[in-house]
């Protein structure tokens, strides 16, 4: 049974859920710890070792390994969408999703304050109990305010005739070069899923076709990657770089359509992992001490450059594997014994005061 505890799972149901597209979130997720190995670590910094050697063999692994994170969010954004277009936000399931994010933030940063990582500062404080913290960058922060935008989008497109809402995803998506905040990407990206949801067709179920739409898309923007890096010069990822590029868009969107259609029965494992994977971006990504101490101090991505090919391939995926296994741990503790325990709390304070929990 699918877990509501996550803000990427829609309610709990009756019906055991088949498990294709909470892979698709596991793969997903471990996609972006890759993403932040490569990125978050120093490895690209201006004086980095990717940097001064942009053609060594051992670079373009590391490019070609860290260069998905961006369309793991689009990737993750789709799925909201395909189940969010039909379902609606209660304040039960916001405050979950608001009491998820602070219950990491404030025990993180305790931790960190503690051990020297982190230092009390009158900026430090607000940011830490501000919800939102600019819209341009931050993922979480973004997602919250377009959490809240979701019953707007839903008035949109339940309102709209196909052909409007065709006309709409034709004006907004050639635009893959133009700058946007995340909060309005997100919106493109519910458009494309409800798209989908609402008005089905039979090449949306063709397996084989999404299959090899996928392995070619993830060619061709591994290609792009090396030519950008040999003929540009440390521009890697220009294609996969934002949520809004070329590739980010194709890989997701034909990948989603892939998993949705491969016939994987319900797995307890499989769906419990997929439920914990917005809990693993929460806790490997949470702050600026976090990713220092992760990357730098306890991984060591760049004094690992050092080792040979055939070791740096095996040390970063078992890393990613690691840190993805650890934090899902963590965050199955929370949702099992601590999450009950709080939201019956609130549910006695607060929500049995507000209609429509």
């Amino acid at each position: 049974m699918q877990n509501t505890h996550s803000i990427l799972t829609i309610e709990k149901s009756k019906v055991e859920r088949s498990s294709n597209l909470e892979l698709y979130r596991i793969v997903c997720m471990l996609l972006i710890v890759a993403h932040h190995f490569v990125v978050n670590s120093g490895l690209t910094s201006v004086d980095g070792v990717m940097m001064t050697n942009p053609t060594n063999v051992k670079t373009l692994f590391l490019w070609m390994f860290g260069m998905w994170g961006k369309t793991g969010i689009n990737c993750f954004l789709l799925i909201t969408g395909y189940f969010m277009c039909k379902s609606e936000i209660t304040i039960k399931k916001f405050v979950k999703f608001l009491l998820q994010i602070y219950l990491y933030k404030l025990v993180i940063f305790t931790i960190f304050l503690l051990t020297g990582y982190e230092a009390i500062s009158f900026e430090r404080i607000v940011k830490l109990f501000m919800p939102v913290w600019g819209i341009n960058s931050n993922f979480v922060g973004c997602f919250l305010v377009f959490y809240l935008t979701i019953p707007f989008w839903n008035i949109l497109i339940r309102n709209m005739t196909q052909k409007q809402h065709q006309s709409l995803l034709i004006l907004l998506l050639p635009k893959f070069g133009v700058s946007f905040n995340y909060v309005t990407w997100f919106g493109i990206i519910y458009l494309i899923a409800s798209y989908i949801r609402l008005y089905p067709q039979k090449i949306y179920e063709d397996k084989r076709l999404w299959g090899w739409v996928t392995l070619f898309s993830v060619i061709l923007a591994i290609c792009s990657m090396l030519v950008m890096q040999f003929f540009v010069g440390n521009h890697a990822q220009y294609f996969v770089s934002d949520s809004n590029k070329f590739f980010a868009v194709v890989v997701a969107v034909s990948s989603f359509l892939w998993f949705k259609n491969l016939d994987i029965r319900y797995s307890k494992i499989i769906n419990t992992l997929g439920a914990a994977t917005f809990g693993v971006l929460l806790i490997h990504a949470n702050s600026n001490a976090m990713r220092t101490w992760l990357w730098r101090d306890i991984v060591d991505c760049v004094g690992h450059y050092a080792l040979p090919l055939w070791q740096l391939v095996l040390y970063s995926m078992g890393v990613v594997i690691v840190v993805f296994i650890l934090c899902s741990l963590i965050d199955i503790f929370r949702a099992k014994y601590l999450e009950p325990k709080y939201m019956a709390y609130i549910e006695r304070l607060i929500l049995n005061k507000c209609p429509n929990h």
